[in-house]
């Protein structure tokens, strides 16, 4: 092959932010977005960026689940860079937005170039990552963690049938999983969503690690009665217990937990829910997430004495249930991260550091399957899931470049007959 000069492309920041800002308009509530997974404005913008990637050059797919595939014409082994295009039920307009739109523009920019364009790169926006009907199911099914009598089986959060929203919304709900023979690794870039960056003034950060989570649903069963007549000694009141149990994991946990362990009560509920009775039953969902599997472990295991405890001392039932499948902590590519790293001093020197994400992502699950990584443009504010979130576009051009240079940096050294060598 001819060897020309090499250098580092320079992608279009204005059609980055063209995209991003088009892409905003489905859903657009004030400043905010509402398009959760397969609601009309979510599967019209899939329609939307399908095209896009057609018009880049790839070969573009709206696949059974909703995940939007865009493939180099190029053999592999090819890189996979994307994200998630869907949002929470009033989220901002970034969150995973970004990193879809910035890999497009990497894809489109890379094409052009007389031999960058012999590097493979694929581009996806995976469905429900947010988790509105079924967490990760486009990251999941692509990378063949869910098969198909699952998903055939498989009910929404409401308890609705998965298969028959998926139908509702004009789909055929048959996974597709990719051919990860094909595959690299992948590479996701995402705002930070929290506010390391932001208050440090840094304007990159590559990603060490990705926290893994459990959910955990606890119902406590007492009996009802009157409120104002029954002597509190004679109580089996499950409101109360729930609330002293809800103490007792808050301190539990503070002393068990490391340095990334965070933990959550999403939601808190009494039955039948009157000032005048004493509630029969009370219910709580708990999050916890954390890099080490092993403190994930000791965690849960924790909270089995502490419901003995209120068993005993309340005199109510209490059932401890994990709600879904634990998602794993991810160990990222060091391979892939050192590409990062080196794309990121050269474009931020002095103005980027490593950290890890507290939040969970696509590349979290990619991870279990294939060499994963990720890059991290600033959240002002630490805001993020709200109409408040953003980022500073040159951040947003910034992050896109350094995504742009570590990709061929890694054919560089992965690809050395189709590339020029390392000057």
């Amino acid at each position: 092959m001819t060897q020309l000069p090499f250098s580092y492309p320079a992608i279009d920041g204005e059609r980055l932010l063209a995209d991003l800002h088009t892409l905003r308009g489905f859903g657009a509530a004030g400043c905010g977005v509402v398009r959760p997974s397969l609601s009309p404005e979510d599967i019209a913008s899939r329609h939307w960026l399908r095209q896009r990637m057609a018009d880049a050059g790839l070969d573009a797919t709206l696949d059974g689940v909703g995940n939007v595939i865009g493939r180099s014409p190029q053999p592999g082994p090819a890189l996979l860079l994307g994200s998630h295009t869907d949002t929470q039920p009033l989220g901002g307009w970034l969150d995973g937005v970004y990193g879809v739109i910035a890999a497009l523009e990497v894809a489109r920019t890379l094409r052009h170039d007389p031999v960058l364009g012999a590097i493979a790169l694929d581009v996806a926006s995976f469905i429900d990552e947010e988790g509105t009907h079924y967490s990760f199911l486009g990251s999941l099914s692509a990378s063949g963690q869910l098969d198909q009598p699952t998903l055939d089986a498989a009910r929404c959060r409401d308890g609705t049938s998965l298969p028959e929203r998926l139908h509702a919304a004009g789909l055929d709900g048959r996974i597709a999983p990719l051919d990860l023979r094909r595959y690299a690794g992948f590479i996701e870039l995402h705002i930070e969503q929290g506010p390391v960056l932001d208050d440090g003034g840094k304007r990159l950060g590559v990603v060490s690690g990705i926290v893994g989570a459990r959910n955990i649903d606890i119902v406590v069963s007492g009996e009802a009665n009157h409120a104002g007549t029954t002597p509190m000694a004679r109580r089996h009141d499950a409101g109360r217990a729930l609330i002293a149990l809800a103490s007792a994991i808050e301190d539990t946990f503070s002393r068990t937990a490391g340095p990334e362990t965070v933990w959550n009560i999403g939601r808190m509920s009494f039955q039948p829910g009157a000032a005048a009775i004493v509630p029969e039953r009370a219910e709580l969902r708990l999050q916890f997430r954390d890099l080490d599997s092993r403190r994930l472990d000791r965690l849960e295991a924790a909270l089995q004495p502490l419901a003995a405890d209120i068993r005993t001392r309340w005199q109510v039932g209490v059932d401890i249930a994990r709600a879904g499948q634990p998602t794993l902590p991810a160990h990222l590519s060091p391979v892939l991260q050192a590409h990062l790293v080196r794309a990121t001093e050269r474009r931020a020197s002095g103005a980027w550091i490593t950290l890890p994400s507290g939040a969970m992502h696509d590349a979290g699950i990619f991870a279990q399957v294939m060499p994963a990584a990720m890059l991290f443009v600033p959240s002002l504010g630490g805001r993020s899931h709200c109409p408040e979130e953003d980022t500073r576009p040159d951040d947003l051009v910034l992050g896109a470049q350094a995504l742009a240079d570590a990709v061929v940096d890694w054919a560089r050294f992965t690809l050395p007959d189709r590339l020029p060598a390392r000057k």
